[in-house]
């Protein structure tokens, strides 16, 4: 159709001007949005400079998000643009926050294995108002403790409640699926059941803030001390970590005064006592639940003391009363009436040395990340561990006890780097009089001794993650069997500990695999 009047477009002119399409046009034009400024007398519609004007605003309008009222209210200027962008800047907020919402959930179902029911459930609790969400850690509170005496305890749990905020990272929603998740176990209600028990029965009644204070410092003091043992090397289970309980039992007994049996001192019972407190508080579960509190209300965690208080834990079991385990040992290296062959000794440590030293050899580079046996060693750290124990033993005998158990003693040659340290012993041991000298308690055959053992059962571990024959010098292990379990059968074989608790051997097992079993290898 020609138009002779230049100044009106046709509706397909219109829709080439403002990028719409002819039949969106239409719509808007039957609805009010834009209608057309004059038809022909056929009844085609005619666009003029200021309908199309009409025309790209609300193409803009829409392209930002707005439905037909709002835009028909702008371009008639019934209602004002910052209004209605107002309006619909709140609605975009809502729907990102749903959105959000939405993404969180879907992250955490790729994070778990999650069946469709849960991933149901899942969506409806990351959906629950603030008011909801207080209930239900409420519920679980007073259904868990509410006849106990322990209102304090009650009341700080009462008051650390889950508060998602308005805007909740991925993080935060997850954390408050997980808390909703955990607060349903059965496992952790019994725990912290457990918990408020003790303290009713130990220490009811009220707590002031200085008590709480005290406890709290104490905590922060132990977690400390361990840490840092852990981090020097020191195992839990060994003549070094007696100073450290000691340490920590003289400034738990102060925060006892106000129990119903304070302590007069450190001893069996006092040692037995923390032990006691600290196996009640040891269930993850509950250390959890505080953790994700914490990640809900947008406040950093505290880190899990799960490994320190294994640690202390059983460094309490190993020292239960002060010197104690200090007397065994005295006993069991007792050299009176000894008949152990100092020669014996240092040919069998030759042996075994240059047994280790052909599998640190044949290491292959792409093994180095492999596991092994020893929890959280990959094969690198299980060879680190090997030349740090020849550099700890060398350094006894020399009469220089070393202390750098974290260091990298490796280098980027671990077979060169276990020769040295392997000849670096026996020259140690190979010294004149070495072996009937005495070291503390102990003769300098002990040493030896005690070099045998740890290179025969890391060895062995050795074996193991690299794919090679574990059953190595037999009639070694035979003989080297009673010594380990005359020094080590007295330890306490819980986590935290040197070894885990003695393990089954099949039929016809060599010595030196039953040796590894003994100390908490798996065979087989």
């Amino acid at each position: 159709m020609r138009i002779e009047d230049t100044a009106l477009l046709s509706i397909g002119e219109a829709a080439e001007r403002t990028g719409l399409s002819v039949k969106l046009i239409r719509h808007w034009s039957d609805v009010g949005v834009a209608p057309p400024t004059r038809r022909t007398s056929a009844g085609y519609r005619l666009y003029d400079a200021q309908a199309v004007a009409r025309l790209e605003l609300a193409r803009t309008l829409r392209d930002l998000g707005l439905g037909l009222d709002a835009i028909r209210g702008v371009v008639d200027r019934t209602r004002g643009l910052a209004e209605a962008a107002a309006v619909h800047a709140d609605a975009l907020e809502a729907q990102i926050r749903t959105l959000r919402l939405q993404q969180a959930v879907l992250r955490s179902v790729v994070n778990r294995s999650t069946t469709t029911e849960e991933f149901t459930i899942m969506t409806k609790v990351a959906r629950l108002s603030a008011a909801e969400r207080t209930a239900i850690i409420h519920e679980f509170v007073l259904s868990t403790i509410e006849d106990l005496d322990v209102p304090t305890y009650r009341q700080g749990l009462l008051a650390a409640t889950p508060n998602l905020p308005v805007e909740p990272t991925a993080e935060q929603v997850d954390a408050w699926i997980e808390l909703a998740e955990l607060v349903r176990d059965p496992a952790l209600r019994t725990a912290m059941r457990r918990m408020a028990e003790y303290s009713a029965e130990h220490a009811p009644g009220e707590h002031d803030e200085q008590t709480l204070r005290a406890v709290q410092d104490l905590t922060d003091m132990w977690v400390r001390r361990v840490t840092a043992a852990i981090e020097d090397g020191i195992a839990a289970d060994s003549p070094t970590s007696e100073p450290i309980v000691a340490d920590i039992v003289q400034a738990w007994i102060p925060t006892q005064s106000q129990t119903r049996r304070p302590s007069d001192g450190d001893g069996a019972d006092a040692r037995r006592r923390l032990l006691e407190q600290l196996e009640v508080a040891a269930d993850t579960r509950t250390e959890r639940y505080g953790q994700l509190l914490c990640i809900i209300n947008g406040r950093p965690p505290r880190p899990s003391m799960a490994v320190p208080g294994q640690w202390l834990m059983t460094a309490l079991r190993t020292h239960s009363e002060p010197g104690a385990r200090a007397a065994g040992i005295a006993a069991m290296v007792d050299d009176q009436g000894n008949t152990t062959d100092p020669a014996g000794l240092l040919n069998a440590c030759t042996r075994v040395l240059a047994e280790v030293e052909k599998m640190v050899a044949a290491v292959k580079p792409e093994q180095l990340g492999d596991p092994t046996p020893c929890a959280n060693w990959d094969v690198r750290t299980l060879l680190n561990h090997l030349v740090w124990e020849n550099l700890l033993w060398t350094s006894l005998a020399d009469g220089t006890p070393r202390s750098d158990f974290t260091a990298d003693h490796l280098g980027g040659d671990p077979a060169a780097a276990f020769r040295s340290a392997a000849r670096t012993t026996l020259t140690a041991f190979r010294r004149p009089g070495m072996t009937e000298q005495h070291y503390g308690p102990a003769p300098g055959w002990r040493l030896v001794e005690q070099v045998i053992i740890e290179m025969l059962v890391h060895g062995w571990d050795l074996a193991k993650a690299t794919g090679r024959p574990t059953d190595f010098l037999p009639d070694i292990a035979e003989t080297t069997l009673p010594a380990a379990q005359a020094i080590y059968g007295a330890l306490p074989r819980t986590p935290g500990g040197s070894f885990a608790p003695p393990q089954p051997t099949p039929a016809g097992a060599s010595a030196t695999d039953r040796l590894a079993a003994y100390l908490g290898r798996t065979i087989g």
